[in-house]
């Protein structure tokens, strides 16, 4: 059951490793594998001082996000010889951050990666004691729970390479990706036509929903 793999991520071992660690580990493993990595993103708020479109956006500003943002080689992002099947859980209405981020993996699919949307209402049954975790599975033994800190700000990464709950997870969240919608088909329907996201927010104050 998909719930019950999730659940197995909090109990498993694992090796919490620093940002700079986790992004050189990862970076290294993305660089030479192949095959599917996936990614399951659950929050609807993260913190992205390092991304000048994200800035413009929480600063108010939504034409210089949007011009900054068609600035990005997203391309250049992806693994060499991997596919990126992204899984987003969205809740909806978008917080400012996820109608942000929707309009980024749009441009992202269109670039080559493969991600998709799903309701969050599909995965309520599997949240009973708590959201799902962030997720992202680079092979069949080794997966990252991402790490955040209270302001959604990403802090590293929590090594796992427990082979049966690495399967577990993989399995759930392939299934769930199944059911779910092509980003820019998503993205056309229900993003594009809103108004810009909340004008003036508070740098050092997102919240989360």
């Amino acid at each position: 059951m998909p719930g019950e793999a999730f659940e197995h991520v909090r109990q498993a071992a694992g090796e919490v490793l620093p940002v700079v660690e986790y992004r050189t580990e990862l970076y290294d493993h993305l660089r030479r594998m192949e095959g599917v990595v996936w990614k399951l993103e659950r929050a609807q708020h993260f913190h992205e001082p390092d991304t000048p479109s994200w800035v413009a956006m929480m600063s108010g500003d939504w034409d210089r996000s949007l011009s900054l943002m068609a600035e990005m080689r997203f391309a250049d992002d992806l693994p060499p010889r991997a596919e990126l099947r992204r899984l987003r859980i969205v809740e909806m209405p978008p917080t400012p951050y996820l109608q942000w981020e929707i309009v980024l993996l749009a441009a992202r699919t269109r670039a080559g990666e493969r991600a998709r949307a799903l309701h969050a209402r599909s995965v309520r049954r599997l949240e009973t004691r708590a959201p799902l975790p962030e997720l992202l599975i680079v092979d069949r033994d080794l997966m990252y729970e991402i790490l955040y800190d209270e302001i959604g700000a990403h802090v590293g990464g929590r090594r796992i390479t427990d082979t049966r709950v690495v399967g577990d997870c993989t399995r759930a969240v392939a299934e769930l990706y199944a059911g779910a919608e092509d980003m820019v088909a998503f993205h056309d329907r229900e993003v594009a036509r809103l108004p810009p996201p909340g004008t003036g927010r508070i740098l050092s104050r997102p919240g989360h929903p």
